[in-house]
Order: structure tokens, then C-alpha cells, then sequence
């Protein structure tokens, strides 16, 4: 009995491994329809009995401002070209900060967001942890950088049900994703860590000094130029 439920899980442990690997490798090249993160708003609103209509247009690379890619890693994961999903000093200083007490802190890369938005739920369960770090691997291992960016400024949420970058540049400004200026861009980023809360286009004072700090340091990173390198960090073979 022991014997046969253990070659079941194990079964069930291949497929899984083998299904989530061709799905990251198809969300490679295809743009994913949509996010669990994106499924969970819906079903919330209906449980709310205020069912929200959700708004996202996928746009490629070349048609969002490079200077809302350089300001989401300059707000968000400054090591992001060169760590392979995890940044461990943030870690630990998330960690040390935590056991003091006090708000929690998180420490997630850019690549952990996309795993989070793209396939997960909300939580904080060992499960759904070990899942990020699964799909967190396969995101690193089999996507180039730039993969990687272009998904989550496609995917990430702006305000209530406004997801990606065209969605949110046109909700808050009423502009495209390549039209929007180094400011707007800034607060953009700014909000990240609260989008719900927080407006990019009706910014708070802290928001606002945020966004100016963001810009100081989008411009130590080498402004739009930082880019060009991005596909040259330290990559697996594969992933070129």
C-alpha cells in the first residue's frame, strides 16, 4: 500500500515538474493571457459583490518606455541583472528586520514577482514559498533577462484590476507605455510596493519623494543605456 501511494506521488511530482517546465518554456516566446494574480482579483470582486473589469494589453519590448524598465529595477531590484532569482543580502536583511518586530518587510527580486503574478496565489504558506522557488528557478534557468522584465511589466498590478504597463500608463496618465515621461515612469514605480493604496497619478508626498529618489537612481544606473547590457549578465547557456 505504502509502495503504490509513493509511485503515485512520485508520478504526480514528474508531471508537475514536466508540465510547469514546458509551461515557463512556452510563456518564453507566448505572451501569457493572463495572471493567477489576475483570477484572484476577479474572483475577489465577485465575492465582494463588486466584480471589477480587468484591464491589460499586452505590449512587447520595444513598445514600453526603456525609462519604466529602468525605473521598475532601480525602485524594485537594482541587483536584478546579475543575481539568479534570489538576492540573498536582501534576504537576510528582511529577515533581521522582521525578527526585530515592526512591519514586515519583503525581499522578493523581480523574477520572484513574475513567478508569483504568473502562477500563484496570495499567501504566505510553506507551499505556496516552495512553489515560488521552484518556478522562480525555471523563470532564471530557461528566460533571458529582458524575458523576464518584459513579463513583468506586462503582467504586474498598477491600481485595482489595472495590470501591465499600457493599461496602467493610460489609466494614470491616458498615455501609451512608450509615451510616458521619465517622471511619470518614476511614479510608476514609486507605487509598486502598494498599487492598491497608492496613485501614480495622484501621488502622496511620500510617493512623490520616492519617485524623485527612484530617478536619482535610475540616473547612477546609467539612465537608458543600463539596458543595453542586461541580456549580458550572468546567464545560463540556454537562456541566451
Amino acid at each position: 500500500m505504502l509502495q503504490l501511494i509513493f509511485r503515485r506521488f512520485t508520478k504526480t511530482l514528474l508531471w508537475f515538474a514536466g508540465g510547469s517546465v514546458l509551461l515557463v518554456l512556452l510563456f518564453r516566446v507566448v505572451p501569457p493571457p493572463g495572471t493567477a494574480l489576475m483570477v484572484e482579483r476577479k474572483v475577489e470582486s465577485w465575492f465582494d459583490g463588486e466584480p471589477i473589469d480587468l484591464q491589460r494589453t499586452w505590449k512587447p519590448w520595444d513598445e514600453i518606455s526603456d525609462d519604466l524598465k529602468v525605473a521598475v529595477i532601480a525602485g524594485e531590484d537594482q541587483k536584478f541583472p546579475e543575481h539568479w532569482g534570489f538576492d540573498i543580502g536582501a534576504i537576510q536583511a528582511a529577515f533581521a528586520h522582521n525578527e526585530r518586530g515592526g512591519s514586515i518587510r519583503g525581499a522578493s527580486t523581480l523574477s520572484q514577482q513574475v513567478s508569483k503574478n504568473l502562477f500563484l496565489w496570495s499567501g504566505r504558506s510553506w507551499l505556496r514559498k516552495g512553489l515560488e522557488v521552484w518556478f522562480t528557478g525555471l523563470i532564471e534557468v530557461f528566460w533571458p533577462k529582458q524575458r523576464i522584465l518584459e513579463v513583468y511589466l506586462n503582467s504586474v498590478e498598477w491600481d485595482e484590476g489595472v495590470f501591465g504597463a499600457e493599461a496602467a500608463a493610460r489609466h494614470h496618465f491616458g498615455l501609451g507605455a512608450r509615451s510616458i515621461s521619465r517622471q511619470q515612469a518614476s511614479l510608476l514605480a514609486a507605487v509598486l510596493p502598494n498599487p492598491r493604496v497608492w496613485s501614480a497619478s495622484h501621488p502622496t508626498s511620500y510617493v512623490a519623494r520616492r519617485a524623485g529618489w527612484i530617478r536619482q537612481q535610475m540616473s547612477q544606473l546609467g539612465g537608458d543605456s543600463y539596458l543595453l547590457g542586461l541580456n549580458d549578465s550572468r546567464r545560463a547557456p540556454w537562456a541566451e
